[in-house]
């Protein structure tokens, strides 16, 4: 299975630092996308709080997801020129925190698809524990739809 790095991932989908929550994908297959993220104090949205602890915030694990689904739609498609952008986001249990040193493995599925939209199954799971899991959907829309909105107003 191949692995892509960094570098290819900015090439598929278009979000940049501070905001680029994935690291690796370590797997890629037509229904299915394994990523990875490591988790540091160093994060510019990493801070103290809850007696001392680090934690991820929980919009940013479930965000993490979507760009792993992001990478694995726009992966599929000849043109990455599109944008994947969240339509729901139902069931979201989260399970144990992300703490700095901890590595968040991000494990998509595609559980049914249109022409513009996936629905998905995520999880993200720590030292083997499942942290976050939740059902989501994404719709594809063109980069250039807000500017192409502008000029018809």
């Amino acid at each position: 299975m191949p692995s892509y790095d960094i570098n290819r991932i900015k090439e598929i989908i278009p979000h940049r630092f501070p905001f680029l929550l994935v690291d690796r994908i370590l797997s890629l297959e037509d229904k299915r996308c394994v990523g990875l993220k490591n988790f540091t104090a160093n994060e510019p949205f990493s801070q103290e709080y809850f007696g001392g602890l680090y934690p991820m915030q929980g919009v940013l694990v479930v965000e993490a997801m979507a760009q792993v689904a992001a990478f694995l739609m726009l992966s599929r498609m000849e043109n990455h020129e599109g944008l994947a952008l969240f339509a729901t986001i139902e069931r979201v249990r989260f399970r144990r925190p992300a703490l700095p040193g901890d590595q968040l493995i991000i494990e998509v599925d595609i559980l049914r698809e249109r022409s513009k939209t996936a629905h998905f199954s995520g999880r993200c799971v720590i030292d083997g524990k499942v942290s976050c899991e939740a059902k989501f959907a994404c719709m594809m829309v063109s980069r250039n739809s807000s500017a192409e909105q502008e000029e018809k107003t």
